[in-house]
Parts: structure tokens; C-alpha cells; sequence
């Protein structure tokens, strides 16, 4: 779920081969979320020599504005021959996208970034895993920025744990949070994303 602009050092950090993932769902374009792929698909390409298809998918846009990312990073290097197939695909708001064993539907969410900006229902193996990307409370799934500040196209803690009361969510992780929230995890009522941490499903 999502590649941001520092993917590659954590996964580095955790003894993670990149050549284990084999596909990367972005919920929007904007470069914490998007950023890291030409230098996760330059490692894969020159540094841990990749031969098994990537399938990169997100919002419409992607198919140009990932090669442009390239481009303005490493000049040339969206053309450059691979050993592995590289598959950019663009997904449609609730149309199930099924990959492998896994079927991903994007809901739209309330987060401008020149096109759409995705929230994402991963299901697989049974289980249902909602991830927000960036977005202003919806009634499909939810993240926490700030702990009650409120900014544009963001969601805050008090208003997810209100609006999320008795929706039947099994697990609430918080991800993507700002100083504001990092400073007052520990009031949070719910669980905390943090590097390298696992969830059991």
C-alpha cells in the first residue's frame, strides 16, 4: 500500500528484499506516496536484479505521471530496458481489481491531488483491510493526521472515533500522523502504526 519517498530505506532498515513484493496499490499521487517507486524500480532493475513482473496500480494518472517521476529523478530511465515486466495499471472507483489471491476496490476520497485520490479495501484470505490513504472522513474507511486539529482533506482522531462508532471495525490503525498526533499516541484508544511494526490477523 502506497511507496513513499522513503520506502527504500525501511525497507532496508528491516532486512525487507524488495524482490518479495510484487505488487504496490497507491491510493493518490502525491510524493509521500508515490515518490519511492523510481528508486524502488531503478534497485530492482540495477541493484537486486529483479526478474518477476511488478504490477503497480493506482488512480487514474498513473501511467504518466509515474514516467514523468522518473524522468525529473533519473533522466532516461523510464525507458531503459528491464530484465522484469513492469505493469502500470490505472483503477476505477469501485471496480474490484483482483491480483492474485487478492482483490483491491478504490472508493474515492476527499483529498485533492490532480486526480482522483483513492481509499482502498484490500480483501485476502478472508479478511478485509481498509486503508485511507489521505482523505476527510468518509463512511468507507479512515486515518488520523492530527489528534483533533483540523485540516482541509485530512481526518483527525476525536472525529474518526466519533464517526467510526458502531460501524462494526474490527481493528482501527492510525497511520500518517503529525507531530500533533505523534505527541499524544498515547491518549489514543486504538492501535499506532509505527516502522517495522506487525499486526496479526
Amino acid at each position: 500500500m502506497d511507496c513513499g519517498a522513503s520506502a527504500m530505506v525501511t525497507l532496508h532498515r528491516f532486512d525487507v528484499d524488495p524482490n518479495t513484493i510484487d505488487s504496490v496499490f497507491l491510493t493518490h499521487l502525491h510524493g509521500d506516496h508515490f515518490g519511492g517507486l523510481p528508486f524502488f524500480i531503478l534497485d530492482a532493475q540495477l541493484v537486486t536484479p529483479r526478474s518477476a513482473p511488478l504490477l503497480v496500480a493506482g488512480p487514474p494518472g498513473v501511467s504518466t505521471r509515474l514516467p514523468g517521476a522518473m524522468e525529473a529523478l533519473f533522466p532516461g530511465s523510464s525507458g531503459a530496458k528491464r530484465k522484469f515486466e513492469l505493469e502500470v495499471r490505472e483503477m476505477e472507483p469501485r471496480v474490484c481489481f483482483p491480483s492474485g489471491s487478492i482483490r483491491v476496490t478504490p472508493f474515492i476520497g476527499l483529498h485533492p491531488s490532480s486526480d482522483n485520490a483513492y481509499s482502498l479495501r484490500f480483501e485476502v484470505g478472508g479478511k478485509v483491510i481498509a486503508c485511507s490513504g489521505d482523505t476527510e472522513w468518509t463512511d468507507a474507511l479512515a486515518e488520523a493526521c492530527n489528534f483533533e486539529k483540523k485540516i482541509p482533506f485530512h481526518l483527525d482522531y476525536r472525529t474518526l472515533m466519533e464517526m467510526s462508532a458502531g460501524l462494526g471495525i474490527g481493528r482501527i490503525v492510525i497511520t500518517h500522523m503529525s507531530m500533533d498526533m505523534l505527541e499524544k499516541v498515547g491518549q489514543a484508544e486504538c492501535d499506532v502504526a509505527d516502522d517495522g511494526k506487525v499486526f496479526e490477523m
